[in-house]
């Protein structure tokens, strides 16, 4: 078959799969599929990036607790307290089976607390190890585990798993 390349975008109501013929015995096998959930399998690259920035589902967490695997897979938990609000994050076997993670899985999650009147506080559970910066505090925001009220309300923090069970936090705006 051959290659087509075009100009504008391609669009499909029902994703796109990517396949491979065994050249023996003609078997078909899936290799990607690109669509409402995706997955690649036997996937070879360097710098490959995968992102969700629109966060379709929001968790609410407006008082101290431990956000469920659930709340944090969302990426996105807001805040809308008048008091002090601390989040603990799920252990690292919750979270990591949530997200289905192996080495090297990493989530983004954003905190908002912009409608909030008070400080939200980041804190991890077993399993979860505060990177350097965010374990001695970095007075430049890149380990500050607090997000102010108000405009400048949202934090970005950066959730790496080391195996399966276990990840590394850390702020990243």
């Amino acid at each position: 078959m051959a290659n087509t390349t075009f100009s504008g975008p391609v669009r499909s109501q029902n994703g796109f799969q990517s396949i491979s013929v065994d050249a023996n015995t003609g078997a078909v096998t899936t290799t990607a599929t690109l669509g409402v959930t995706t997955s690649v399998t036997n996937l070879t690259a360097t710098n490959l990036v995968f992102t969700d920035q629109n966060h379709p589902s929001t968790a609410a967490i407006n008082a101290t607790a431990t956000a469920t695997a659930a709340e944090v897979a969302t990426g996105y938990i807001t805040s809308t307290s008048v008091g002090t609000v601390t989040i603990t994050l799920p252990t690292g076997t919750l979270l990591g089976a949530a997200l289905g993670a192996t080495r090297g899985t990493t989530l983004d999650l954003y905190v908002d607390n912009t409608l909030g009147a008070s400080t939200v506080t980041v804190a991890v559970a077993t399993n979860g190890i505060l990177s350097a910066a965010a374990a001695a505090g970095s007075g430049s925001g890149a380990g500050l585990l607090t997000v102010p009220s108000g405009v400048t309300g949202i934090g970005c923090f950066r959730i790496v798993f080391a195996s399966a069970t276990a990840y590394v936090f850390s702020r990243i705006a």
